[in-house]
């Protein structure tokens, strides 16, 4: 599609996947408690509630991007003020410690089911949709809803795959996370200069 600026968007996404946060931790947390299977489960149920965002995302945004110029402006300015306050939130974040609990073992259907809930309830998961995907459809697409939604759904697949791998090696990647916090905060520090960088350029952007 024409209308999407695909390396940009895939780039970031990558980043922004691999920085540690709330649906991380938990797909880190079952694959210890009860093995990479669980891991796996919980993190395509992450993916999958993505996929929900998605087309709420997809439905409100691709309506407002196509109905005025008004609109686009506000969409716009609106998600800019949000990516930058995340990347300021980020860039002030101290050194943190994973806590990864064990809970009672759970069916795969239920991981699955976990970690579905655990995103598509979670409103600033919703907050970052519209603000992060509209930046990524050109200022001219002929159909941002059909973009919006091709970027959700792309998002929600890098999400799994970047996470089922945590799932495998997720003993290894909490030891060292607790062993050496300056991690955690120097992929905290990257994560929110994109952020800011993307708050920047989607608030400067203009449609054509």
């Amino acid at each position: 599609m024409h209308d999407i600026s695909w390396m940009l968007f895939v780039a970031t996404s990558v980043v922004l996947i691999a920085t540690p946060g709330q649906d991380m931790i938990l797909v880190m947390s079952r694959s210890i408690s009860q093995g990479t299977a669980a891991g796996v489960a919980t993190a395509l149920g992450v993916s999958t509630g993505l996929l929900g965002h998605t087309v709420l995302a997809g439905l409100g945004l691709g309506a407002l991007l196509s109905a005025s110029d008004w609109l686009f402006l506000a969409v716009k300015l609106v998600g800019a003020a949000y990516l930058i306050w995340l990347g300021v939130g980020l860039l002030r974040s101290k050194d943190s410690t994973i806590e990864l609990l064990g809970r009672k073992r759970r069916s795969r259907l239920r991981l699955f089911a976990d970690g579905a809930f655990s995103n598509i309830s979670n409103p600033k998961v919703a907050l970052f949709y519209f603000a992060f995907l509209p930046q990524f459809v050109r200022p001219h697409a002929a159909h941002p809803t059909i973009a919006v939604l091709a970027l959700g759904v792309v998002f929600a697949v890098l999400t799994f795959f970047l996470k089922a791998p945590v799932a495998l090696s997720a003993g290894a990647l909490s030891s060292r996370l607790r062993r050496q916090p300056g991690i955690l905060r120097w992929m905290h520090r990257v994560s929110g200069v994109v952020f800011i960088g993307l708050g920047v350029k989607l608030a400067t952007e203009r449609r054509s």
